[in-house]
């Protein structure tokens, strides 16, 4: 087995040696492996020294040059021309869907990955972790040189199999708004996030301010509703107020999205709530829309703050919402992988767990109740 990883060793040397310089991806084709392989092959040969490993390629050592005051001068007395540019950097990245809060993020690091003259490479995974797997091995045969990861999370928390796939990569990653779960064995990652329990406070504390002190909490059943349930009982805490029961809401079911209306109708009418936070937008103009069906005026009755801030100044009343810094976050991922990237192989450094803080905005649905 030895002697057939050194055949290819030589192979690679040996084209390497005569194209001078090329991707690790063309070098892959010539050779007719996969490019995981092709990078752990040039890995060990440029700790040898053997080769020069750049972002994506690789090339032919050049013998040290004698340090001269000015420009090395050819046979013919011109300058020497510039040695070439390494190969632009290559990123992939995958997340869940592209529906309103990804594309934002998604816009974000690409215009940072094109900024730096790079270039982003996307893969969708529909929210089923079998297809994060699969677009992460086929970014890896492509040949990416890091890698933006949003996994499909069931309640943004991995299983064993998730975490020991994100462990065994073999190229930079950064987590891409999931929090790092306490305990696990992936605090060795570098992450960037929207802080959703700063957020999920910051609804509390302001309706708390006009006062009101009995706030309720409808929320969906996806991987940021934890974070936000997290904030708000704290933020309850924090204030001393009551809690009324917390209503999950499945965003794919009508029937649920009726039942967490009228829910929350009977709470303002016989239970003294006069304040909801729902996330999300969506979820939350539905909510709405039924409350004031049935006869219930915002902020009048009611005040409400949405969260996720993508179409709730759309709403007929204009809605106090929380945003994300959904942009920023797609920025920062992609300031965090040129920073590791530029530290070069083996380098070492310690990884970086980074939390934006989400921004609320005052529109018209909240006031002092009444």
């Amino acid at each position: 087995m030895r002697s057939h990883v050194n055949q290819r060793h030589e192979r690679v040397l040996e084209i390497v040696r005569r194209r001078g310089s090329l991707r690790v991806t063309e070098l892959a084709g010539e050779l007719g492996v996969s490019a995981v392989t092709v990078r752990r092959d040039v890995e060990a040969l440029a700790e040898q020294g053997r080769l020069t490993r750049l972002h994506g390629s690789v090339s032919w050592p050049e013998p040290p040059r004698p340090v001269r005051d000015g420009p090395e001068p050819t046979a013919s007395g011109a300058q020497a021309p510039a040695p070439p540019a390494s190969a632009a950097v290559v990123l992939g990245m995958v997340v869940p869907s592209m529906e309103h809060y990804f594309a934002e993020l998604v816009k974000g690091a690409q215009d940072a990955v094109a900024a730096r003259g790079g270039r982003l490479v996307l893969g969708i995974a529909h929210w089923r972790s079998e297809e994060d797997t699969a677009q992460i091995g086929r970014m890896l045969d492509g040949g990416v040189d890091g890698l933006l990861l949003q996994p499909s999370w069931e309640r943004g928390v991995p299983s064993t199999a998730q975490e020991e796939q994100l462990l065994a990569l073999g190229v930079p990653a950064v987590l891409v708004d999931r929090r790092v779960p306490l305990g696990g064995r992936l605090a060795g990652l570098d992450s960037v996030r929207s802080d959703h329990v700063l957020g999920g406070a910051a609804a509390v504390h302001h309706l708390a301010g006009l006062g009101h002190d009995r706030i309720v909490l409808l929320a969906q059943d996806n991987p940021t509703s934890p974070q936000v349930r997290e904030g708000y009982e704290a933020a309850v805490a924090a204030r001393g107020l009551s809690a009324p029961p917390i209503v999950s809401v499945d965003p794919e079911d009508p029937a649920a999205l009726e039942a967490a209306a009228r829910l929350l109708y009977r709470s303002v009418a016989d239970d003294g709530v006069t304040a909801a936070i729902v996330h999300n937008d969506q979820t939350a103009i539905g909510v709405v829309q039924r409350l004031r069906e049935w006869g219930l005026s915002l902020p009048g009755d009611v005040s409400l703050v949405a969260y996720e801030d993508e179409m709730a100044a759309l709403a007929d009343v204009p809605l106090t919402a929380v945003a994300p810094p959904r942009s920023a976050v797609g920025e920062a991922a992609v300031e965090m992988m040129s920073a590791r990237l530029g530290a070069g192989p083996g380098a070492s450094a310690p990884s970086r767990h980074v939390s934006l803080v989400p921004r609320l905005t005052v529109r018209a649905s909240c006031a002092p109740p009444r």
